[in-house]
């Protein structure tokens, strides 16, 4: 079997690791700033998350294609250096236009370094442990937004500048491991090709239902939390993101394993059910947990269709068109939420966020048949 731990395979995990804890604590801080210093409302704190998908959204595609055609390295390290001035600048920001325009910064740098940071992985993965590998290494991602939270509310205690500078500092840590990655990729000069890779849309909807309605979570968990009285109002941004860490390491090669399809729809149903259990206060915890359950086995199992779908070429259109359905989810699903988090309340939200994963797993059940 051909080995998945290589230097490379490890370099890109802790590159990710530090952006990631970087977004983590970006989750904890702009809620809680927006409703706090900057005196907004809970929809503007969902707008306020959320717009950074608006920019990343547009240039997903994009991005795709110049991964294929200059390679991973140069998105990489661009992508970073525009979130750590996101990041910084946001120390600055007194009002919410300016917050939101911050925000829309950032997702120019997400829609870089998300798409070649997969593609990159791609690469590096032997074909056939391709979902371990993914297991693996969005352990990274989800280390980082289980430590980021707990580091943001401590920044935070302290000030929101320190905050912000600490995360935009992570972004830089980031880009120095990524200039000893190297380049992963083999540039084509193909003159045409696709900015979307129309085979990867139909899993790519159902994995952006799963994100929309974690999504959600992730934006209000904190607030849910102050309304029921926890004292550690990131203990559920914690357990979700302990989770999920804990079960991609013991389950990591579960996705190698199981069909795709037939996984991701189990995992949107555990989302769902976990979503219910957080609209409710005495499931709060038990419900974070349940949702971080799902959420293990959504992300490998349908990024393992998806690139199912592609030729080694392809793989940065195939990440884009991905990376694209991970914008409208994780930009769409907070302020969706929001909205219904301002007209009702938010265990209705949440609930709400519920109902998208569990409209998700019966889209992927009826991919399944059909395919």
């Amino acid at each position: 079997m051909a080995r998945l731990l290589t230097s490379r395979f490890a370099l890109l995990t802790a590159a990710d690791l530090g952006y990631f804890t970087a977004m983590g604590i970006a989750v904890y801080a702009l809620p809680l700033y927006v409703t706090g210093p900057l005196h907004d409302s809970e929809a503007a704190a969902g707008l306020a998350f959320g717009a950074f998908a608006i920019s990343a959204l547009l240039l997903r595609p994009v991005t795709g294609r110049l991964t294929d055609r200059i390679g991973r390295r140069p998105l990489l390290l661009g992508g970073t250096a525009l979130a750590a001035i996101s990041l910084a600048l946001t120390t600055f920001a007194t009002d919410l236009p300016t917050i939101i325009a911050l925000r829309l910064l950032l997702g120019v740098g997400e829609a870089a370094y998300f798409v070649a940071a997969f593609a990159a992985l791609v690469d590096i993965a032997p074909p056939e442990r391709l979902g371990e590998a993914l297991s693996f290494n969005s352990l990274s991602l989800y280390l980082g937004l289980a430590a980021g939270p707990p580091l943001g509310e401590v920044l935070t205690r302290f000030s929101f500048p320190a905050a912000w500078l600490t995360a935009a500092a992570l972004c830089i840590a980031t880009a120095v491991t990524v200039v000893f990655i190297g380049e992963t990729g083999t540039p084509t000069k193909a003159t045409r090709s696709s900015l979307i890779h129309r085979p990867a849309v139909p899993a790519s909807i159902a994995l952006c239902t799963a994100l929309a309605a974690s999504g959600g979570f992730m934006a209000f968990s904190a607030l849910r939390a102050q309304q029921t009285g926890l004292e550690n109002t990131s203990l559920p941004l914690f357990l979700y993101g302990a989770t999920v860490v804990t079960a991609r390491a013991v389950f990591a090669k579960v996705p190698d394993r199981l069909p795709p399809l037939k996984l991701g729809a189990a995992a949107l149903a555990t989302i769902a059910a976990g979503l219910v259990l957080t609209a409710t206060p005495d499931t709060l915890i038990v419900g974070s947990i349940v949702l971080g359950v799902g959420v293990t086995f959504s992300t490998p199992a349908f990024f393992a269709a998806i690139f199912a779908t592609a030729e080694p070429h392809q793989r940065g259109a195939a990440s884009g068109t991905a990376s694209a359905f991970i914008d409208i989810g994780l930009g769409g699903g907070p302020i969706l939420l929001g909205f219904v988090a301002n007209a009702e309340d938010i265990p209705m939200a949440l609930a709400t966020g519920g109902v998208l994963a569990a409209a998700g797993c019966l889209w992927t059940l009826w991919l399944d048949r059909s395919h």
